[in-house]
């Protein structure tokens, strides 16, 4: 309607405002752009569009589009275009960056388009691929980092939706080469599972196979000196939610480590208490069955602010006046001794 110049105030009986398209009027609304109140309609029903009859990427040309097209698959590229939403207004993403898919079939996952900004995402930007990373449907060319979203699902089966973007606090512990510490936010240890893979040029294979190593335990890895990549289970929401905990649970870190004083952790038990939620969720963790003492191995984390001053050199040596003082005397002792005899 804005596109074609019409009045929103006059919205059809019939439209349905998605969460989306009401904080747009509010925005719209808010901006002077109109001063009457749009008056709520009900949103979508809670009931989600089922999926049409299988397809793969065996299907032919005619089948996939009609897949690529159908209300099941608007419903999944609204829900994409959404998070993309909240990742740009959360900073979470810059430029172009960041980049989400959604297994659909067999083999084949809907994904995002490259070089669009995450903030501007519209349904018919939406790209179809194989499990190869081969487009099948859509104008635009998918993202140049799909090979490592189709590892993560061709590795852990589990995988329904996945999501990579560049969190700023989250990617400094990537950067630094950091896996956060663990023990301290309820919320961080029920929903993350966090590990550390090595950098590799982003769109590689090799960064792909990386990431994939650790998704049979994890389900949140941050890749060094690059961002944040998550993956879920249940739906593309979810896979945003980890990234939304990983870099609030970041963030908490930082502030903390500044307090003068180490933080608190849980007790071994009340981990464990933890652990039987998380297990109960169907998430994935590495460190179920482990014994109490080996729950909370934070030995690469050290909280507080180091001193940057270099010590003195007598400090560095064990050097003590007293002590030396001690050690001439009794010398002088021995040495006068030694003459008389």
């Amino acid at each position: 309607m804005v596109r074609n110049g019409k009045d929103l105030r006059v919205l059809p009986e019939d439209a349905i405002l998605t969460p989306s398209a009401r904080d747009f009027l509010r925005d719209y609304e808010g901006n002077g752009k109109f001063s009457s109140v749009v008056a709520p309609r009900p949103v979508m029903s809670e009931a989600k569009p089922q999926p049409p009859q299988k397809v793969s990427s065996r299907s032919s040309k005619a089948e996939l589009e009609a897949f690529f097209n159908s209300p099941y698959m608007q419903d999944l590229k609204e829900q994409i275009c959404e998070i993309g939403r909240r990742l740009w207004q959360r900073a979470y993403v810059d430029g172009n960056g960041g980049n989400m898919a959604v297994r659909v079939g067999e083999d084949i996952a809907l994904c995002t388009p490259t070089l669009v900004s995450k903030g501007s995402l519209k349904p018919e930007d939406m790209c179809l691929v194989d499990f190869e990373g081969n487009q099948l449907c859509g104008v635009k060319k998918r993202t140049s980092e799909i090979l490592m979203h189709l590892q993560i699902m061709k590795r852990q089966p589990k995988a329904v939706a996945t999501c990579h973007c560049h969190p700023p606090y989250a990617t400094g512990f990537a950067v630094a080469g950091v896996v956060p510490p663990t023990c301290m936010i309820p919320e961080y240890e029920v929903f993350a599972s966090v590990a550390l893979a090595p950098y590799r040029t982003p769109g590689t294979p090799e960064m792909g196979k990386l990431v994939a190593d650790l998704v049979d335990q994890h389900n949140t890895i941050l890749m060094a000196n690059h961002g944040v990549v998550t993956w879920s289970h249940n739906n593309i929401e979810e896979a945003y939610w980890r990234v939304e905990i990983i870099e609030a649970y970041c963030r908490t870190l930082m502030v903390a480590s500044q307090l003068g004083k180490p933080p608190n952790t849980f007790t071994p038990q009340q981990l464990q208490d933890l652990l039987k939620i998380k297990q109960s969720l169907g998430y994935v963790d590495p460190r179920y069955g482990l014994k109490e003492c080996e729950l909370c191995d934070n030995s690469d984390w050290r909280p507080g602010v180091m001193c940057q001053v270099p010590a003195r050199q007598e400090a560095a040596t064990g050097f003590d006046p007293e002590a030396e003082a001690a050690v001439q005397a009794i010398t002088d002792q021995i040495m006068k001794q030694l003459e008389q005899s």
